[in-house]
């Protein structure tokens, strides 16, 4: 017995050859209202996506992205393969939402000393997919539409889509340089608040602040008195502190790194976010967390679970034993947060000198795996365009990605619309590379310098 098979309207008017009906039946089906919704108007863009593909299409020497280009140390590798190849199974499986057992117990040991706090690991510690996710979950909890969320510039590029995402409101403040001392390179810690216009930022309308420090992309490590200035505000105000700590342990010079919510009046009102990509050079592993009281982590959980829910349970198995070690070895030479810091400032001192010997101003970085160079002294290789809405450090790594296979990232990114065109005449570098890439790097500036010299 055959079948008969029926025709969809569409076959029907292709069988007819039906040209103008069938285009007809098309445009009828196709969606027209609004797809996206209105929380990512103006967000779309990022910088990454950009840059990432140009360094790929082309032969280049990436200094852009911060990631190292070396592998983690040998225990935590080894940490993370008895994770996946013992014969505990269940680390292949989901363990706790909120975090791994081994990992937030170990967490709350360890930042629980360092914060002058009794943490309790099941309510004051939250493990996420990297520090972007924890990010993501403290915009998302705790700010509504209307809160106002103060921005200190120059920033990671992804707080202001975050706070918008959410529908609060970026309020911007600006780190200023100061000039150097006579025979100096300008370092990070020139740059400061003013505190009459940070105080200025704070209305009744402010929920919370962000504060990112050490800084990316500027590499400034924020002084206690700073800190205590921007803690007396908070507390004044009854204002939230985001505080992104990632680069905790990347320190340089002898600097300390403050955690804010050590201060007097702070621990009850600030979340910190850490990272065990930067801490272990782990940053494909995504492993993030915050701390904090239990009454601002419960709203991060509820976001949490119902998005994430879950992180890796063989990635936070190794960083959780990669944390016993740090904490049996913390403020021994044998640690690897004191290795890491003296390892990295070699780095640093390293690119600083190629940059200074190709002719750019590097800003000596007092913390994090950046550093920002001054290039206004190229403009005459590659000259400005006044009428151009893409600001100059965007055209100029394009340009030196395209003619000195050099990566490095626009600063304009990392400031609001209003400001890119006062800072766009520096870029940032990331240093934590091996010592082959730096080689390269340094090969190019030289290069660059002598063909600068024969013109």
């Amino acid at each position: 017995m055959l079948r008969r098979s029926g025709l969809s309207l569409g076959q029907y008017f292709l069988r007819r050859k039906n040209r103008a009906g069938f285009s007809w039946y098309l445009n009828k089906t196709k969606m027209s209202r609004l797809v996206q919704a209105r929380r990512l108007e103006g967000v779309d863009k990022n910088v990454w996506v950009e840059f990432v593909k140009l360094a790929a299409t082309y032969p280049t020497v990436n200094l852009g992205q911060g990631f190292p280009d070396f592998p983690p140390p040998d225990f935590v590798k080894e940490a993370f393969m008895k994770a996946v190849g013992g014969e505990n199974i269940m680390l292949h499986q989901y363990t706790r939402a909120f975090g791994h057992p081994a990992l937030v117990t170990i967490l709350a040991r360890f930042f629980g000393k360092l914060l002058g706090q009794e943490l309790d690991p099941l309510t004051n510690v939250l493990v996420t997919v990297g520090a972007y996710e924890a990010l993501f979950c403290c915009f998302q909890a705790l700010v509504d539409e209307g809160d106002e969320v103060i921005i200190i510039e120059p920033f990671f590029d992804c707080y202001q889509p975050m706070v918008k995402m959410a529908g609060g409101t970026p309020v911007f403040v600006q780190l200023r340089p100061k000039a150097a001392e006579a025979g100096k390179l300008m370092s990070s810690g020139d740059w400061q608040l003013d505190p009459a216009e940070l105080a200025s930022r704070f209305t009744e309308r402010t929920k919370a602040i962000v504060l990112n420090s050490p800084n990316n992309p500027l590499g400034k490590v924020f002084t206690r008195e700073e800190m205590e200035l921007i803690a007396d505000l908070c507390v004044k105000h009854d204002v939230l502190c985001f505080s992104d700590e990632v680069y905790e342990w990347v320190v340089y010079d002898g600097k300390e790194h403050i955690r804010i919510a050590s201060l007097p009046g702070m621990w009850d009102r600030t979340i910190t976010i850490g990272s065990a990509g930067k801490t272990f050079s782990t940053t494909g592993w995504k492993v993030g967390w915050t701390l904090g009281p239990d009454r601002l982590l419960k709203h991060l959980r509820t976001v949490h679970q119902n998005s994430v829910y879950h992180c890796p349970t063989a990635a936070q198995e190794a960083v959780a034993q990669a944390f016993q070690r740090e904490l049996d070895n913390y403020g021994k030479q044998d640690s690897y947060f004191v290795q890491l810091a003296q390892e990295l400032q070699q780095k640093r001192d390293w690119l600083v000198r190629s940059l200074v010997a190709g002719g750019m101003k590097p800003i000596v970085p007092e913390g994090t795996y950046f550093l920002m160079a001054d290039v206004s002294e190229f403009k005459s290789e590659v000259p400005d365009l006044l009428d151009s809405d893409e600001p100059y450090d965007s055209r100029f790594i394009k340009w030196m990605i395209i003619n000195k296979g050099l990566v490095a990232i626009p600063v304009s990114a990392f400031y609001s619309t209003p400001h890119k065109r006062n800072f766009d005449h520096f870029i940032r570098f990331c240093f934590v590379k091996e010592e082959a890439t730096l080689k390269a790097a340094e090969d190019i500036l030289q290069q660059w310098s002598m063909e600068k010299t024969d013109q």
